[in-house]
């Protein structure tokens, strides 16, 4: 794979195995600097074990990475000063207090939260208020912003954060992606992983990852619209019961769960979508299902997920 010299990120066919476990096969990829890059995918997809090999944690056993132009295996020592690195589970020192942790980071890297205030601020400012309590007694919103504090508080040129919002309440999820775009505006580069598909849309391209295979790479609009049949959103009040029914049609070429309705894609591709519709709605009618609807409806990043891939497990819809 051929890149630009000055993308932020070159990976070129890398891979790697655990045993007789293929977490990573073939991989190639580019990232742009300040590019905001996603990689979607269910756990087990192999976003850690990427995550880890570009922050120098762990080698590739076959390919090569370079990370700002350095590669990751034999300038480990230079890139890491130039690295923000935020682990998928909480790895903060639950003893010791919020001021203790974000000192203790900052000195390793030999500077002091005094001097790199303006560049954690927009974090840190939140936090102050707790500056005393230990790190274990924080909520999971204030543990994902003192882990965010931590990795930014060297000033690295570029960002890492493996599943940051994975196991926060809803409205935390939207205030760390509402940071991320503070940090983007000042031309930082970030990657990062999550298995919402939802998370997807406040990516510039993103990547949808599955055993340990890039199944795409595209902005989260492109990957919707390769969505390549009208899709249906079906309403039933006995939804898993429609579910079961429509499995059984013979036209049925994928119907699946989807927040509180029914994603219906039909395998005829030479039939106008109003007649489709009307067939099916026939069909629930004739196996008793009085109340049901059937409306078209746009094509999501987890729709074409799902259309490569069948119904991965794990993958958490919005």
């Amino acid at each position: 794979m051929t890149t630009p010299a000055d993308d932020a990120v070159a990976v070129d066919r890398v891979s790697k195995n655990f045993g007789s476990t293929v977490a990573l096969a073939d991989v190639s990829f580019s990232v742009q600097r300040a590019e905001r890059f996603g990689f979607i995918g269910p756990d087990g997809a192999g976003k850690t074990t990427l995550f880890r090999i570009l922050a120098t944690l762990m080698a590739p056993d076959q390919g090569r990475a370079r990370v700002l132009g350095r590669d990751v295996v034999s300038d480990l020592w230079t890139l890491r000063a130039r690295i923000g690195y935020m682990p998928g589970r909480f790895s903060l020192y639950p003893d010791l207090s919020v001021d203790e942790n974000l000192r203790f980071f900052a000195s390793v890297f030999g500077t002091t939260i005094e001097r790199e205030y303006q560049q954690i601020a927009p974090i840190y400012s939140q936090l102050e208020p707790f500056r005393d309590r230990r790190a274990a007694a924080l909520s999971g919103g204030m543990k994902q912003k003192l882990a965010l504090c931590c990795a930014l508080v060297h000033r690295p040129e570029i960002l890492f954060l493996d599943e940051p919002t994975t196991g926060v309440d809803a409205v935390s999820r939207r205030e760390f992606w509402d940071l991320l775009d503070t940090f983007k505006q000042s031309g930082m580069t970030i990657l990062v992983s999550t298995p919402y598909m939802d998370e997807a849309n406040r990516c510039d391209r993103v990547a949808l990852m599955q055993g340990g295979r890039i199944l795409a790479i595209d902005t989260p609009q492109a990957i919707a619209d390769s969505f390549d049949r009208p899709l249906f959103a079906i309403r039933a009040s006995d939804r898993y019961r429609a579910l079961k029914a429509l499995r059984e049609w013979p036209h049925t070429h994928s119907v699946y769960p989807f927040g509180e309705t029914l994603h219906y894609a039909d395998k005829r591709t030479d039939v106008p979508a109003d007649r489709i519709a009307t067939e099916m709605l026939a069909f629930l009618s004739s196996h008793g299902f009085d109340d049901a609807s059937v409306e078209r409806t746009a094509p999501t990043v987890e729709d074409s997920f799902i259309a490569r891939m069948g119904a991965p497990e794990g993958v958490r819809a919005a």
